[in-house]
């Protein structure tokens, strides 16, 4: 557990407003998921020099949730991004975006969306993953990002009147959702998320469903050989998009996988990640996000 983390919670429990038992999985895991070992040779890693990085606990309630939070050192308040995590929780991957992006000058925060359903990290099958995500609330994720928010703008760090967010497959849904919520967003950009899918009484809309509500402008980033999502929902959702009342765009990489900006899988292509990064930084640049 990290220093940051461990002054968060006895600070916390200090001010009586959570008992041991109400801290959420207090610490986020280490590495990367079980369930995407053996990493491979691509995989990048950003080192944390001139950054403040490592975990905190982000009250939600009458509890708290871990998160990853990168910034850098000196200065700011920084403009501040959510990092939504992949299916596969908050894990290495997730914590190096996150200081990708305090390298450019953001405070980055990846609030553990899953804490309370349990821990992904140490799952193998993708199955038993998606058994821990089915009892995610889509109306619980949106509280926990206010709740990132209002941490960041607590912090005295955090400028959330520059306030974007970004999220990668089981994220990049809800990049689509929190922009049709939130009254504070200015931008998004949603890394191949799903546009449409079977509804359930925890997870009632999906992206389509939500275009014409958007708050925020979204840039929409997919790969035209992505067999999970078809490329007849990116193009409803282009259309779709054409009644919401803020900008947005959807680009597709006609070779792109699945997964395409995830360096540690066999599905990264650099080409098209870095294209990606690259419109994302001047996506949030252009909106009012940096």
């Amino acid at each position: 557990m990290s220093n940051d983390l461990q002054i968060d919670i006895v600070n916390v429990m200090r001010a009586g407003e959570l008992t041991r038992r109400q801290v959420l999985a207090t610490s986020l895991a280490t590495g990367f998921a079980l369930a995407v070992q053996p990493v491979t040779a691509t995989t990048l890693t950003t080192d944390a020099q001139g950054l403040t990085a490592g975990e905190v606990s982000i009250p939600v309630g009458d509890m708290a949730i871990p998160a990853y939070r990168a910034m850098p050192s000196k200065g700011g308040p920084f403009p501040v991004v959510l990092v939504v995590q992949e299916i596969f929780g908050v894990h290495e991957h997730i914590k190096d975006i996150c200081r990708r992006f305090a390298k450019q000058g953001y405070m980055a925060i990846a609030p553990e969306l899953y804490a309370r359903q349990g821990d992904v990290s140490n799952l193998k099958s993708i199955d038993e993953i998606r058994t821990i995500v089915a009892k995610v609330p889509d109306e619980q994720v949106m509280s926990d990002l206010d709740a990132a928010v209002d941490f960041a703008a607590k912090s005295g760090k955090g400028d959330v009147a520059k306030l974007g967010i970004t999220g990668f497959c089981w994220g990049g849904r809800i990049v689509w959702l929190y922009a049709a919520y939130s009254k504070q967003l200015k931008a998004g950009v949603a890394w191949y998320g799903r546009l449409a899918g079977d509804k359930t009484e925890l997870t009632p809309k999906f992206p389509l469903d939500v275009a014409v509500d958007i708050k925020a402008p979204v840039l929409g980033l997919y790969g035209g050989k992505d067999t999970g999502i078809p490329l007849d929902t990116v193009e409803q959702m282009r259309t779709a998009l054409k009644q919401a009342k803020v900008p947005a765009e959807i680009i597709v990489y006609p070779e792109a996988q699945h997964g395409f900006h995830a360096d540690y899988r066999p599905s990264y292509k650099e080409d098209d990640a870095k294209d990606g990064w690259r419109r994302l930084l001047a996506w949030f640049k252009e909106h009012g996000a940096a």
